[in-house]
């Protein structure tokens, strides 16, 4: 299938044979290994290592890593098919899986020193390391520049003060993506990245957060006092930080899309498995007109969300800039995948608000998606700015 975009010519979105194996292999491993273990583990608010380390067999631990460190350098459109499926049958896994290669091994794979490379990918790609990506604080979220955790200079290195909030994967992380503020007369050109292992003096893991949704989801609070860093662990050059954190956020947000294309398709099938089945007045409810709509509505969203997806990555993979595509995708496919979880849950009626029920779990899997890697209101401020800018005038 082939649609023209009035900015870039024709995009041809027909998966290649390899893109379509992988979305088969992916859709029978997420079948077989995750979906029996995935409620009990979601209940339990017990984190999947078992399950990543089947998917780092895969593969799909290293996707961004170079095959010289063990990876197997996935363009990310395919990347994105293999998120969306493990998304349709959990999200949890999928937030994992997504931010430890957007965030972390390509960010450390195009920034970092051959020293960096050496030392993580191999362990990232093999699933024998997690890592996290600590930009957020309580005063900085979807304003990325306004981090105050600091890293001041001392005896040739650094001394990090501050603290990081709602970090997936703070917990199981073998080290962290810190971003800190080195040059504060510079603003927001004045912050660096650093790569901070645990068991380092003065980094502390703090509270876990119980959440609605994501139960399996580590997600934690990160605590920095005088945690003394050596020149080394700078993570390309000192006050870079915020291009590192920005240049990982577009795939961030087109993996984010991509994932609620998953949970808003697992929805669907959901909804069209229980319609046919339930029985009211002596029929399926698939045959009320109400359900089919619904069921129209979010076929069509669900295709929708997709494209813009799919032309994002594909564009990004092109070496495009894509900081609007990638807003566009994350705005409404967040947006559709949380209106399919409703749906779904009327669908479902009171079983859909039991625990233990698939409704019930999307329903609290959706929410988080309109707001991790920027709000909904974040992306239509990022979309409306690329418009006025490129609208010239």
């Amino acid at each position: 299938m082939s649609v023209t975009d009035g900015q870039y010519g024709e995009m041809n979105f027909d998966l290649t044979e390899e893109q379509q194996l992988i979305r088969e292999t992916v859709r029978a491993f997420a079948e077989k290994e995750v979906r029996p273990l995935a409620d009990r583990l979601d209940r339990e608010g017990s984190f999947p290592l078992g399950l990543v380390h089947k998917l780092a067999e895969l593969g799909l631990m290293g996707a961004f890593v170079p095959s010289r460190y063990g990876g197997v350098t996935m363009d990310l459109l395919s990347f994105i098919i293999a998120m969306e499926e493990i998304a349709r049958v959990w999200l949890s896994l999928s937030v994992t899986m997504g931010l430890h290669n957007s965030m972390i091994c390509e960010s450390i794979a195009r920034f970092g020193s051959e020293a960096q490379r050496e030392k993580y990918l191999r362990d990232l790609a093999a699933g024998k390391i997690l890592g996290c990506y600590a930009l957020t604080e309580p005063g900085a979220g979807s304003d990325a520049a306004g981090v105050k955790t600091r890293a001041d200079r001392s005896d040739g290195g650094y001394v990090l003060n501050g603290s990081k909030v709602f970090i997936t994967n703070g917990g199981q992380a073998g080290f962290a993506m810190v971003f800190a503020v080195t040059a504060p007369e510079h603003g927001k050109h004045g912050i660096s990245a650093f790569l901070v292992e645990k068991g380092t003096p003065g980094f502390v893991v703090g509270k876990l957060e119980e959440k609605l949704g994501l139960r399996a989801s580590d997600t934690a609070q990160l605590i920095f006092e005088d945690c003394r860093l050596p020149v080394e662990n700078l993570l390309g050059r000192e006050n870079d930080g915020l291009k590192i954190a920005l240049s990982a956020l577009d795939a961030g947000r087109i993996g984010v899309a991509a994932q609620s294309v998953g949970l808003a398709q697992g929805c669907l099938e959901e909804a069209l498995r229980y319609a046919k089945e339930r029985k009211q007045f002596g029929k399926k409810i698939a045959d009320f007109q109400a359900v089919q709509w619904m069921i129209a509505d979010m076929t069509t969203e669900i295709d929708a969300s997709r494209l813009l997806t799919y032309r994002a990555a594909r564009k990004r993979d092109r070496g495009m800039q894509v900081t609007r595509e990638a807003a566009q995708a994350k705005l409404f496919a967040s947006e559709t995948a949380n209106r399919a979880a409703y749906r779904v849950g009327q669908i479902f009626g009171g079983y859909g608000y039991i625990k233990g029920s698939l409704a019930e779990r999307f329903y609290r899997d959706a929410r988080i998606t309109t707001i991790f890697e920027g709000t909904s209101e974040i992306q239509r401020m990022v979309i409306a700015r690329e418009e006025l800018k490129n609208s010239g005038g």
